[in-house]
């Protein structure tokens, strides 16, 4: 039996919601796929605590009744904020996209509710700060390195207002995960009939060069308009995305998170450091 694939878009409310709608929207124009909406409810936890011994039984269950009421009165708030959003979300894209919608609401954390839907999902959108960092100093979402790192399916993440992509630069380093990207983006239409180009900083021997060529041509072959750039810079964040604002690319595609945890802790991310140095929609692949 085959199963109906469609792109994730996860919205909570923060400024990014429409943008999140408006590239999901255009990803599943590309795919002729449905949009499914997902708003996750994590309703604050209980403020209830053991009061047994400091007041009398009768008070205690008073107690515990209001603060049940309390509970109540904050899930029927949580779900009253979802539907609201979820129906705005929903009436944004009919208006301006013609693809289908499905609407979820799950009372989780995000990534268990994502991989809910893991035989579904062909590709994840994510706003890069959520509602819960709007006002902090962090410039990308908790969610993200967490959700890209549990996912086999690409995540584009987003912040700008959405405007239709015309041209996408691919960040190539001849690693395993930018290899895949190549791999990934031969196989799908998604940025197929727009101008390509892939990207490589520094890595002069001659096996990365080699590794260079055989991507452009494994997307050329596949019917791709792509040009390939070996630069010298030695900062592979700054030779990116100065290579970006020069050539006006819309959309960056980068392989996610290649180090592990430990290693990122001394090495530090460059997936994370490009996300939050751009504000172009950015495609992670693992």
């Amino acid at each position: 039996m085959t199963i109906e694939q469609h792109i994730l878009a996860c919205i909570d409310g923060s400024a990014v919601t429409e943008s999140v709608c408006g590239y999901a929207s255009w990803y599943a124009e590309r795919l002729n796929m449905p949009v499914a909406l997902l708003n996750v409810i994590e309703v604050p936890a209980s403020t209830r605590r053991d009061l047994s011994g400091s007041i009398g039984v009768d008070s205690r269950q008073i107690l515990l009744q209001e603060l049940s009421q309390i509970d109540e009165h904050r899930a029927k708030i949580a779900n009253s904020y979802s539907n609201a959003l979820i129906e705005d979300a929903k009436s944004h894209i009919k208006e301006n996209f013609a693809v289908d919608v499905n609407v979820y609401q799950r009372r989780s954390k995000l990534l268990p509710a994502i991989e809910h839907f893991k035989s579904k999902n062909r590709a994840i959108i994510m706003g890069r700060r959520g509602e819960d960092h709007k006002d902090s100093r962090i410039n990308i979402g908790s969610q993200i390195e967490t959700v890209a790192r549990a996912s086999s399916v690409p995540i584009l993440i987003c912040s700008e207002a959405f405007t239709t992509p015309n041209s996408y630069m691919i960040a190539f380093d001849a690693s395993k995960t930018s290899i895949r990207a190549i791999e990934l983006v031969a196989r799908s239409q998604v940025l197929k009939g727009m101008s390509g180009h892939i990207v490589m900083i520094g890595n002069n021997d001659d096996s990365s060069k080699n590794h260079l060529a055989a991507a452009a041509a494994k997307l050329m072959d596949a019917g791709f308009m792509v040009t390939s750039h070996h630069l010298p810079q030695t900062d592979a964040v700054n030779g990116l995305l100065t290579f970006q604002a020069e050539h006006n690319i819309d959309i960056m595609v980068i392989g996610a998170y290649g180090r592990s945890k430990w290693q990122q802790l001394f090495l530090g991310s460059t997936t994370t450091e490009i996300i939050a140095s751009t504000s172009s929609p950015v495609i992670l692949v693992r």
